[in-house]
């Protein structure tokens, strides 16, 4: 049984259709990588999932039943942690204050849980009571993900969490993406960096227009002309 099942979703924003009859599978222990284009709708599917948007049709399946439709705090309690686009921290807040905030649905494993997230992003240790607004960047993308996994998440869906990084940036972020999905933490990877992608996923599926295009393994997408076409529309 897989751990994520999508089955058959389409979603709307208002009058305008964006994703179309879409179905794929994450099983535990995965790290499975979703590609696409800018505007392709591999945001609106992770918004779907975690229950920010509603679809008009269609089934998301968590550990053998259905959530489709469930409020985003009873997703993270059931285990599921969403680093949106655009990393959404608390400026103001410190590194610390910001991870403690992660951890609002499992307090009692707080410490635990924050020191899991020093070991894989030692950076975030050294500037635990700095303003997190004053962070680099890639600094940023860093406190996002260690947040999500302060809730000691089994699922973690990630979107572009490469977007905007220097490349030496980028090499760290994914190389801490494989050491979250080598501890056991099931990671389903939104990204438009088709290359990175693919060196740490497992599986993957190509989302273009809103419709799935291909799927494979890593192996075999790394080799498919049709991914990079699937970027310019081609």
């Amino acid at each position: 049984m897989a751990l994520l099942d999508v089955q058959g979703l389409d979603v709307a924003y208002g009058d305008i259709h964006v994703i179309w009859d879409v179905d794929f599978s994450v099983d535990t222990g995965e790290t499975v990588a979703l590609l696409g284009a800018n505007g392709a709708g591999k945001t609106t599917i992770l918004k779907t999932i975690c229950g920010v948007l509603s679809p008009l049709d269609g089934d998301v399946v968590y550990e053998g039943e259905s959530i489709t439709g469930i409020a985003p705090e009873e997703a993270v309690r059931r285990g599921i942690a969403h680093v949106p686009e655009g990393r959404e921290i608390f400026a103001d807040s410190t590194v610390k204050r910001n991870l403690q905030l992660g951890a609002y649905t499992n307090r009692g494993a707080m410490s635990e849980n924050l020191q899991r997230v020093y070991e894989i992003f030692p950076r975030l240790e050294e500037r635990a009571g700095q303003r997190a607004g004053t962070l680099s960047g890639g600094e940023q993308q860093m406190l996002a993900i260690g947040r999500g996994l302060m809730s000691e998440p089994d699922l973690l869906l990630l979107d572009e969490a490469s977007l905007g990084l220097a490349p030496v940036l980028v090499d760290d972020v994914f190389e801490a993406i494989q050491r979250i999905n080598d501890q056991g933490t099931t990671v389903f990877l939104v990204e438009q960096d088709i290359h990175n992608a693919l060196r740490v996923a497992d599986r993957g599926y190509v989302l273009k227009s809103g419709r799935i295009e291909l799927s494979g393994s890593a192996e075999e997408l790394a080799g498919d002309e049709r991914v990079e076409a699937s970027y310019l529309g081609e």
